[in-house]
């Protein structure tokens, strides 16, 4: 979602701040903007800004052209929430002072913010009564006049006393034309981190280490409630009890975030890239297993004394899944393989919804989290709910090692998928699924349901993935023939059983998130009890139908399809005996997987998406109204 960058320092810091930007476009975004303290010899120093609703490299043209410089700023890019995509709501945000020309003259505050501001109308209302002049329509504008407001000379106090009236989610980087070595960042609910420079003689704030990359791989990971402050060649750290924090307490940790991740290569679109570097990115996950043991969820940054994944393991009786969006389906998944192999009752929840109604909190369940980014405002916030509820026993299946969501869990097992650009999600899916399917048979292993011949059987099938991973990928050329039929048509139904209906579900939303088709996904044995009404020629029914026990019920709900004179296209196994016909599409798997084989079938569903979005037009990686790590509510 949104993202920040800054930085004090004694060279000109705009070409990092433009590059920082450059590294969070994976995030998603619908407007950019950097701003400094400039200042000429023998004037006095001013703020000065570009802002911009184009990408990234317009804001560079826009940096270049009016030679935009400065030792001191902050850069943005923005994820509407309040106030429509326009340059007038883009960050960073000035303060305008009072009086009659406050909206046309830059005050002296800059601010940029991630997160959602919740009780920004009364703050606005109490600003609006005392004068200031509003000319966005942000919650952020909100906070740059709130902090003007309590400025009396030292920007750390005008920020503290001002984050303390704000409800909702921040990550905040301020400075003040007053101080121009001084840049003051504050968060709660959403990431922020300080980049220790080279010989500490300059400082940042990121909202990803990313954004860092190749400047400072020295990272302190701000907790929730931390401000710190930020000077030319120091810094200090205090929590939100504002008592000052020690290297022990913040330690910094070097982070290696590569720059090169990010580079496009031979590929046409990100999302296409990460769909053909899933085999490679399975085969990363799955390195060092040599057996099934607890100790690979033993992988806490933090690790604290006791929280030991044999004991947990041994204790708990239930799971229950926390999740949203693409992650909510792999652990949809994830529920039949627990329950089948591992015999263990599994509930998996709506990260969103979970904290907003009454549940009945079981302290001997295992809370499963499962997040590609680790920073997922829903997600989070759900787990802190279950923590609160007194069910301690918490694990994360994550993508991000040094991420929030791996701090703050008991345990975790971290995939290593990379760097995901493209905002619909692939490899990150299919990871967490490899992921998941470990912490099935390390439970089943404790709850003595896994003998040592099945053990061997699952490891034997899960390092052949990567090969079977990549004869599913050659079939392509079959994929896109489906796509240029799937281009002409407005909405789709998906169908899938069991296992494979969460499936059929990542199926759907790849295909309207980027090519804006409405597609929907139902477990097929629902087919007559609604969604057959919807049926027609119009109507391209995708149908997953791996060769298992409920192949002959599938069946007989694609026979209802073609009663009514629908189009079928169905992914089968070989030896599923379904061949194509008329208004019958079959692509043919190379090999039935069991257990695993979600993993193989929803990767033609991605190549379908993605190459029904290109024939269509649409900005594939970067789809309208989305963004990629989803950090507000």
């Amino acid at each position: 979602m949104c993202g920040i960058v800054g930085a004090v320092s004694t060279r000109n810091i705009v070409p990092v701040l433009v590059q920082g930007l450059e590294r969070l476009e994976y995030r998603g975004y619908d407007s950019c903007g950097v701003a400094v303290y400039s200042q000429t010899p023998g004037a006095s120093g001013h703020l000065q800004r570009a802002r911009s609703t184009s990408r990234v490299a317009e804001l560079a043209e826009q940096v270049a052209s009016t030679d935009l410089q400065g030792t001191l700023g902050i850069a943005h890019t923005r994820w509407a929430t309040h106030g429509a995509p326009a340059v007038h709501n883009a960050h960073p945000h000035f303060s305008h002072g009072t009086g009659a020309d406050a909206a046309t003259r830059a005050g002296r505050i800059a601010l940029v913010h991630n997160g959602i501001i919740e009780n920004h109308d009364a703050l606005r209302a109490s600003l609006q009564a005392r004068g200031y002049v509003f000319v966005s329509q942000t919650d952020t504008e909100v906070i740059a006049h709130l902090v003007d407001s309590l400025y009396d000379g030292d920007l750390f106090e005008a920020v503290q006393a001002a984050v303390a009236q704000l409800q909702g989610a921040y990550a905040l980087a301020v400075f003040c034309k007053d101080e121009p070595l001084r840049l003051i960042g504050a968060r709660a609910g959403s990431p922020l981190i300080l980049g220790v420079g080279k010989d500490r003689k300059e400082h940042f704030l990121a909202s990803d280490a990313m954004a860092l990359a190749g400047v400072t791989d020295q990272i302190v990971y701000l907790e929730e409630g931390d401000l710190v402050d930020i000077q030319l060649g120091k810094y200090w750290l205090l929590d939100r009890s504002l008592q000052a924090m020690d290297a022990t307490q913040r330690p910094v940790k070097t982070v290696i975030a590569h720059s090169g991740a990010a580079e496009l290569g031979p590929y046409r679109h990100y999302m296409q890239k990460e769909i053909f570097e899933q085999p490679r990115a399975i085969a990363d996950t799955l390195e060092g297993v040599v057996g099934i043991v607890p100790e690979l969820f033993d992988q806490q940054m933090n690790h604290r004394p006791g929280a030991n994944a044999a004991r947990v393991f041994a204790q708990i009786d239930s799971v229950l899944i926390l999740a949203c969006g693409t992650s909510y389906y792999s652990g949809c998944t994830a529920k039949y393989w627990l329950e089948s192999i591992a015999k263990i009752p599994t509930q998996i929840e709506v990260a969103s919804e979970y904290r907003y109604r009454e549940s009945v909190p079981n302290p001997r369940t295992l809370v499963v989290t499962i997040t590609q980014s680790g920073e997922t405002a829903d997600t989070l916030a759900a787990l802190r709910h279950a923590q609160s509820l007194g069910m301690q026993h918490t694990l994360t299946i994550c993508n991000v090692a040094t991420s929030a969501m791996v701090r703050e869990c008991s345990l975790a097992y971290v995939t290593r998928a990379g760097v995901e650009i493209g905002v619909a999600s692939t490899k990150a899916f299919t990871t967490q699924l490899a992921g998941l399917f470990l912490l099935t048979l390390c439970l089943a292993q404790a709850k003595g349901h896994l003998s040592a011949a099945q053990e061997a059987d699952h490891l034997k099938a899960m390092r052949h993935l990567p090969a079977a991973l990549q004869a599913v990928l050659a079939l392509e050329p079959q994929v896109i023939a489906w796509a240029e039929d799937f281009a002409k048509k407005e909405n789709a139904l998906f169908l899938g059983r069991g296992m494979h209906y969460p499936i059929a579900l990542e199926g759907a939303l790849k295909l309207k998130e980027i090519s804006y088709i409405h597609a929907e996904a139902y477990p097929a044995g629902e087919l007559k009890h609604g969604p057959l009404a919807l049926v027609t020629s119009e109507m391209p029914v995708v149908t997953v139908a791996p060769n298992d026990a409920l192949l002959e019920k599938l069946k007989s709900n694609l026979h209802e399809v073609r009663a009514r004179g629908g189009v079928l296209y169905v992914l089968a196994d070989a030896d599923s005996h379904i061949e194509s016909g008329e208004g019958l599409h079959v692509i043919h798997m190379p090999e039935h997987y069991g257990q695993l084989s979600p993993l193989l079938h929803v990767v033609p569903l991605q190549l379908l998406a993605y190459h029904t979005a290109c024939a269509r037009g649409t900005d594939v990686d970067k789809p309208r109204n989305l963004a990629k790590s989803v950090t507000v509510e």
